[in-house]
């Protein structure tokens, strides 16, 4: 008799998680009834697929190969699922998204509201941090990050580019002056994420031109939502997004200096697990793709647009 592919679920996500405990937690039923059926899953095929102890459980040689080949098979029977019910339900279920809280804050706000009311079946759990996850681990199905990605295990997608130019109040240039060329940078107060080299090294482009100058400041924040209302007391040149989306309340009263000159564009990445992408991260990632194109429609929410027509 064939091993039935609830059983095999069971293995994939007790195997992700390397403990019955949070496995049975995500699957919503007792621990004894998961390690019951992984046993009794074991004893049919004849192959012991773990190695339990007290505090940990690791896949054996044999469980190793086993979970390898059937976590995508898994993947694929859920998927299928869901495909076949789209044409006559909504999409739905528990979406987790990982994403910085600077991004989060200037650029999400109404986007998570109108997704919410576009898909009012899909329950998103939002994370806004860049802590490091193994999205073959963690429960996350997608996580939003700035920059190119060095983990190749896992799938990428490229959500947009953003760019950076450079801001300043008007009392802060009336107390130091206005820099005219980049290099004038390295005489005036800058804020940047930290004190590290890669972050105190601006690379700045106007076209071909490239210039790199290297500057200093008395503040460091590793929050943009900080260094942007320090920039509005006052306390320094900051770089910001160019975008038109994330012009907050506090950012349109500073003044871009050195319009010409930007960052090299930085670009926007969405991660998963794999390439096998249920229907709710499918339609939350298409989503946002078209909000980010087209930023002047998550400047108010759809009752406001309507009414100010």
């Amino acid at each position: 008799m064939t091993p039935s592919l609830d059983d095999i679920a069971l293995f994939v996500e007790v195997a992700k998680n390397k403990n019955f405990t949070r496995a049975a937690y995500a699957l919503s039923m007792p621990a004894s009834t998961v390690s019951r059926r992984i046993t009794e899953l074991e004893r049919h095929i004849g192959v012991r697929l773990l190695n339990r102890s007290t505090r940990r459980v690791e896949l054996t040689q044999a469980g190793a190969v086993y979970f390898e080949r059937c976590q995508n098979i898994v993947s694929e029977a859920r998927i299928a699922h869901e495909e076949l019910t789209e044409a006559t339900q909504c999409p739905k279920g528990l979406l987790r998204i990982s994403m910085p809280s600077s991004f989060a804050l200037t650029f999400m706000p109404m986007a998570i509201q109108e997704f919410r009311e576009k898909y009012p079946e899909i329950e998103c759990e939002y994370d806004l941090s860049i802590k490091p996850i193994d999205l073959l681990v963690e429960p996350v199905d997608v996580v939003i990050r700035l920059g190119r990605q060095p983990d190749s295990s896992v799938v990428s997608r490229l959500l947009t580019h953003t760019s950076l130019g450079l801001y300043a109040s008007r009392e802060y240039l009336r107390r130091r002056g206005t820099p005219a060329t980049p290099d004038e940078l390295a005489a005036h107060e800058c804020l940047r994420a930290s004190t590290s080299r890669e972050d105190s090294l601006w690379h700045l482009q106007a076209g071909k031109r490239e210039e790199k100058v290297f500057v200093t400041g008395q503040i460091a924040i590793n929050n943009v939502a900080m260094l942007t209302r320090m920039a509005v007391l006052g306390a320094g040149v900051v770089p910001l997004s160019v975008h038109t989306l994330a012009r907050t309340m506090d950012s349109e009263s500073l003044i871009r200096i050195l319009p010409e000159w930007q960052f090299p564009p930085i670009p926007l990445m969405a991660l998963f697990p794999s390439r096998l992408m249920p229907t709710k991260t499918r339609v939350f990632i298409d989503f946002l793709i078209e909000k980010l194109a087209h930023p002047e429609n998550m400047r108010a929410s759809p009752k406001r647009r309507q009414t100010a027509r």
